[in-house]
């Protein structure tokens, strides 16, 4: 039997926080500098799909896709995710992040990988649990490297195919199956950049939920070789003192905590 997406998961208790999302966008009410998102019974809007995802402050959390026809309550709107950084405060814009993963991913792992029967009950800890073999699927977190590489007073920072025009920032990579997170840091360096680093260390780590990864951030220094591009991801790179960086990612990101850092040593 196919599971029912407006029921799956329905059975929890509320009020709560509702972390309504369309695409990238959340659902939120803004009047005049506040934004705050849904505190209430249901959403106010009819969910594809709605998921409980953990608690703040003692209140459960709920999270729900919408599709693009819904019609919005009074005073209400959907902003990006990412743009409500700073605007709400951390642990409810991280339960957001957290929201937004959980509820894609159980979307579209609605069937067992091992048997193909429908998805059954979630564990405490997340995993789906198989109706019919009992088989345990995790949610899935992508790990990536992210370095910020230093050559003297300067920071070597590209611009991929899909960037903004004119915005650089540092190199970044998935981890492939077997690499050690220092191996993969300098093969990434090596295949975007042509050049290699030496003197690897942690900066820090950042969940990132519009690709379900988990960036793990660290600085290295020039070792040997000259900037060539490999073009299919990086379409330019260079080196740039703190004084003179071109448009560089907002504050959500840890690619710009890198480069402020950057820029404080200077």
């Amino acid at each position: 039997m196919e599971p029912k997406p407006s029921e799956k998961h329905s059975n929890i208790p509320g009020p709560g926080w509702w972390f309504v999302f369309q695409s990238d966008s959340m659902l939120v009410n803004i009047e005049g500098d506040r934004v705050m998102i849904p505190f209430a019974d249901d959403p106010s809007v009819k969910p594809a799909w709605k998921l409980h995802v953990g608690h703040f402050q003692q209140s459960p959390c709920y999270a729900a896709l919408v599709d693009e026809q819904c019609e919005l309550p009074f005073g209400m709107k959907f902003q990006a995710l990412r743009g409500l950084f700073g605007q709400i405060e951390d642990p409810l814009f991280s339960m957001a992040c957290r929201s937004l993963q959980l509820i894609r991913w159980d979307r579209t792992h609605q069937y067992c990988s091992r048997c193909g029967s429908p998805a059954g009950t979630r564990s405490e800890d997340g995993a789906q649990i198989c109706s019919n073999c009992a088989y345990l699927t995790y949610p899935r977190i992508s790990p990536a490297v992210i370095v910020a590489v230093l050559k003297g007073d300067k920071i070597l920072l590209g611009h991929n195919h899909r960037f903004p025009k004119n915005r650089y920032s540092v190199i970044a990579g998935y981890v492939e199956m077997g690499e050690t997170l220092e191996q993969c840091v300098k093969r990434e360096i090596r295949e975007e950049v042509g050049i290699e680093v030496k003197n690897i260390r942690y900066f820090g780590s950042q969940s990132w939920p519009f690709t379900s990864s988990l960036m793990i951030a660290f600085t290295a220094e020039w070792a040997t070789g000259e900037i060539s591009v490999d073009d299919s991801e990086i379409h330019d790179a260079n080196w740039f003192s703190a004084d003179s960086l071109p448009d560089i990612p907002d504050r959500v990101s840890i690619a710009r905590q890198m480069i402020d850092w950057f820029s404080g040593r200077a």
